[in-house]
């Protein structure tokens, strides 16, 4: 049997010479879910044996890493705000991006109940759910919100992600195009929806294994976001003074300000930068 320190340099060589970036990274991170510790062990046991079923699930893990397939694919979960949260290939894995969404969204949300309104909230092309799971653990006031997507499978997965944090009773979760299921009109409304274009070329990892439903919309990545944005200022689905957070493309702030302005030109249109500096999330308010 070999010890955890003759695994691990195997494995990171292994990695490496595949091409894979964080090669060291990525096989401490599997090897620390096939023996069900936490990573400090790996550098306080370094002689510990492997077993050798735990050696041949390992190597099985490196090999499709090697391949390409995600990290958090293969370990069935991903970080995100400081919770853990389920993810497979039928949802798109969580960005850092889009804690920058939740920051925003809270700040909004908030704004309303220092106001005295009871907000309505809404998430757009929801994923894994981590969205509406994350504002309603972070801030228990909004009490419940919708959140919607047009993959029936991708809702299965939020729906698990609910019931991993509690709070499978205070979402409702809606299939279907955008915002067409809303029932009702919304005050807050967030949305991470496909924004890369059909002309980006992508990392092989996020290319060959992600939804790609998930990832395309158009050309240039925009198109989701007009016909969503076009949804939000003529179906009435968002209440007098609603405020819509939207998720972008890193270079799609001035083009989809135009496309808001031309649909409604007395909307306020903010930008929030993430943590590269690239404008990453729009705020569309209505003064």
């Amino acid at each position: 049997m070999a010890t955890i320190q003759e695994t691990l340099r195997r494995a990171t060589q292994a990695l490496s010479r595949a091409g894979q970036t964080g090669a060291r990274r990525d096989a401490q991170v599997l090897l620390c879910h096939v023996l069900g510790v936490e990573r400090a062990v790996l550098y306080a046991y370094p002689e510990r044996e492997v077993t050798s079923e735990q050696e041949q699930r390992f190597s099985s893990l490196i090999e499709r890493r090697a391949k390409g397939e995600p990290v958090a694919y293969l370990i069935g979960r991903r970080e995100f705000y400081g919770r853990t949260f389920l993810v497979d290939p039928r949802v798109l894995i969580p960005r850092p991006e889009t804690e920058i969404l939740i920051d925003e969204g809270l700040q909004q949300i908030r704004q309303k109940l220092q106001t005295g309104i009871a907000p309505i909230v809404a998430d757009i092309g929801t994923g894994s759910g981590i969205i509406p799971i994350t504002l309603l653990l972070e801030e228990p006031a909004i009490g419940s919100m919708y959140a919607v997507d047009i993959s029936a499978e991708a809702l299965q997965v939020a729906q698990e992600n609910a019931q991993l944090h509690h709070i499978e009773q205070q979402v409702h979760w809606l299939q279907g195009d955008l915002t067409e299921p809303l029932p009702q009109p919304v005050d807050v409304l967030t949305a991470n929806l496909p924004y890369v274009g059909t002309e980006e070329q992508l990392d092989r990892d996020v290319y060959d294994y992600e939804p790609h439903l998930a990832l395309f919309s158009g050309p240039r990545g925009l198109d989701l976001q007009r016909r969503f944005l076009h949804e939000v200022f003529t179906s009435g689905k968002l209440r007098p003074r609603g405020v819509v957070v939207l998720e972008i493309g890193y270079q799609q702030a001035s083009a989809v300000t135009e496309i808001v302005q031309s649909l409604c030109p007395e909307v306020i249109v903010t930008t929030r930068q993430d943590y590269a500096g690239w404008d990453r999330v729009v705020v569309i308010a209505h003064p």
